[in-house]
C-alpha cells in the first residue's frame, strides 16, 4: 500500500506524463510513417504516369526504363503481354518470369487499373506502383529505407524526449508534492495545537487553492475556539467573582451576629440583608443554570398560543409594588390582540428581565410603559422607559454575559438580557434594543400566532 501524499503526488504525476507520452508516441510515429509512405508512392505514381507517357515504342522499352530510371531516382521494370499469362519484358524474345511473381504487376494487368501499395522482401520494404497499358504494365519500385529511417529517428527522439519529460516529471512532483505535504504537516501541527488548546498561534498559509481554503477555515475555527475559551474563563471568573461577594457579605453578617451586644433592631436588619443576599444567590443560581442548558441545548421549549395581553399585564402585576417602591410609573400599552407561538413561561422570563432592566437603571419617577402588538405576521413586547438612554459604547454590549454599565446596580448579574435574547432565539425569536436620549426601548419579537377559525375559538373558550 503505497503511503504519504508525497509519494502518491509524484506518482500521480508520472502516470499522467507517461500516459501522455504513450499517446502521443501511438498517435505520431504510426501517423508519421503513413504519411511518409503515401508521400512516397504519391512521388512513384507521378513519375510512373511521365514514364507511360513516354513509352511509345516497346522495342525501345529497355532503353528507356535504364534512362528513366536515374531520373525518377527509382527502379522502372516495363512488362509486355505477350499472352494470356506469359509475359514478357522489353522486347518480345525474353520471357519473364517476374511479371508472374510480382503480385502488384499481375494485379494491374489483370484489372487495367492503377495499383500501389508497400510490400516487404527479403525483409526490406518498397514503395511500387504498377500502370497498365495496353498490351504493357509500367512497375516503378523503390526503398522505403530513407523515409523509414526518418521514423526511426523520430522514434528515438520521442523516446528521449519522454525519459527527459519524465525524469522532469519526477522532479517537479517530487517538489510540488514535497510543498504540499509540508503545507498538510503546517496543517496538522495546527490542528493538534487546537486540540491541545493553544490558539495563540495563527493559522496562516498564503495560498489560494483548496488547501488555502482549509488553513482559513482552520483560522475561523481557532478564531471562534479561542473567543469560546476566553469567554469561558470570564464566565467562571465573573461567576466565581459573583458568588463571592454574597458568600462573603453573608460570612460577615453572621459573625456580627454572634455579636450579644446587638439590638433587635439592628439584629432585623442584618437578617432581612442576609435574606436578600440569599435571593441574589439563588437568583444567580438559576440564571446559571439556565445558561448551561441554554449552551448545551437542553433548555425545554414549549410551542403554544400566548396572549401577550395576558403576559403585560401580569408583568405590571408582578413589578407593581417595585415600581412604587422606586418612584417608577409602570403601565401597560395594548394595540390589538396580538397573540404569539412561543412558551409562555419562557415569554414571561424574557419580560421580567427586560422590566427589572429598565426599572433597575433608570432615574425615580420615569415612566416605564410595557407595550404588546402585533404586525406583519409578527407579535412582540416591548418595554420603553424615558430615561436617560443608554451610552452608545455600552448599547452593543448590554446582551453579553456579565456586562454591567456604570451605575449598575450591584446586586445585578449582568445575566438577565443575556438569557432573555438566548430564550428568544430559541423561540424564534430576537431581542433588540434602541436608545437614545430622552427614551429606551428593549423589544423582544416573536412569530404571530394564526387567527383560530370559529370552531376552534369557541373550543378555546370553552377549555
Amino acid at each position: 500500500m503505497i503511503r504519504g501524499i508525497r509519494l502518491r503526488l509524484m506518482l500521480a504525476l508520472l502516470v499522467v506524463a507517461a500516459g501522455a507520452l504513450g499517446v502521443a508516441y501511438v498517435v505520431v510515429v504510426p501517423t508519421l510513417e503513413e504519411r511518409l509512405v503515401e508521400a512516397k508512392l504519391d512521388q512513384l505514381q507521378r513519375d510512373a504516369r511521365l514514364v507511360a507517357a513516354n513509352l511509345k515504342d516497346f522495342s525501345r522499352a529497355q532503353t528507356l526504363a535504364e534512362e528513366a530510371s536515374g531520373g525518377v531516382l527509382a527502379r522502372i521494370v516495363i512488362y509486355r503481354v505477350v499472352a494470356s499469362t506469359p509475359l514478357v519484358m522489353g522486347d518480345s524474345n525474353f520471357e519473364s518470369r517476374d511479371m508472374e511473381r510480382n503480385v502488384l504487376a499481375r494485379r494491374a494487368a489483370r484489372t487495367g487499373e492503377l495499383q500501389r501499395a508497400s510490400v516487404t522482401r527479403n525483409g526490406r520494404q518498397f514503395a511500387e506502383v504498377a500502370i497498365p497499358l495496353e498490351g504493357a504494365v509500367v512497375l516503378l519500385s523503390d526503398s522505403l529505407a530513407d523515409p523509414l529511417s526518418s521514423v526511426e529517428f523520430v522514434q528515438r527522439r520521442l523516446l528521449l524526449a519522454g525519459l527527459i519529460a519524465l525524469g522532469v516529471a519526477l522532479a517537479l512532483g517530487y517538489g510540488a508534492a514535497s510543498l504540499h505535504a509540508r503545507r498538510i504537516r503546517r496543517l496538522e501541527r495546527a490542528a493538534d495545537r487546537i486540540a491541545g488548546g493553544r490558539f495563540d498561534e495563527p493559522v496562516v498559509d498564503g495560498g489560494n487553492d483548496e488547501l488555502g481554503q482549509l488553513a482559513t477555515a482552520f483560522e475561523r475555527m481557532r478564531s471562534r475556539l479561542e473567543n469560546l475559551d476566553r469567554a469561558r474563563s470570564e464566565f467562571i471568573a465573573n461567576a466565581s467573582h459573583e458568588l463571592r461577594t454574597p458568600l462573603f457579605s453573608l460570612g460577615g453578617f453572621l459573625e456580627l451576629l454572634e455579636d450579644e451586644e446587638l439590638d433587635e433592631a439592628t439584629r432585623q436588619d442584618f437578617v432581612t440583608t442576609m435574606r436578600e443576599q440569599v435571593e441574589r444567590l439563588g437568583k444567580l443560581a438559576t440564571d446559571l443554570l439556565d445558561l448551561s442548558r441554554l449552551d448545551a441545548g437542553r433548555m425545554h421549549i414549549e410551542t403554544e398560543r400566548v396572549e401577550l395581553r395576558s403576559v403585560a399585564q401580569v408583568l405590571v402585576e408582578e413589578f407593581r409594588a417595585v415600581a412604587e417602591q422606586l418612584a417608577h410609573e409602570l403601565e401597560v400599552q395594548v394595540d390589538g390582540e396580538p397573540v404569539a407561538l412561543a412558551d409562555e413561561l419562557r415569554v414571561l422570563q424574557v419580560g421580567r428581565a427586560l422590566v427589572d432592566n429598565a426599572l433597575v437603571h433608570t432615574p425615580a419617577g420615569t415612566r416605564i410603559t410595557v407595550r404588546v402588538w402585533a404586525e406583519d405576521g409578527l407579535a412582540g413586547l416591548s418595554v420603553a422607559d424615558d430615561g436617560p438612554g443608554v451610552p452608545s459604547q455600552h448599547a452593543e454590549h448590554v446582551f453579553e454575559r456579565f456586562y454591567r454599565g456604570e451605575g449598575d446596580r450591584a446586586s445585578g448579574s449582568g445575566l438577565g438580557l443575556a438569557i432573555a435574547r438566548e430564550l428568544a432565539a430559541a423561540m424564534s425569536g430576537s431581542v433588540a434594543l434602541r436608545s437614545q436620549s430622552g427614551q429606551t426601548v428593549t423589544t423582544v419579537t416573536l412569530t404571530a400566532a394564526p387567527a383560530l377559525s370559529r370552531e376552534n375559538e369557541a373550543a378555546a373558550v370553552s377549555t
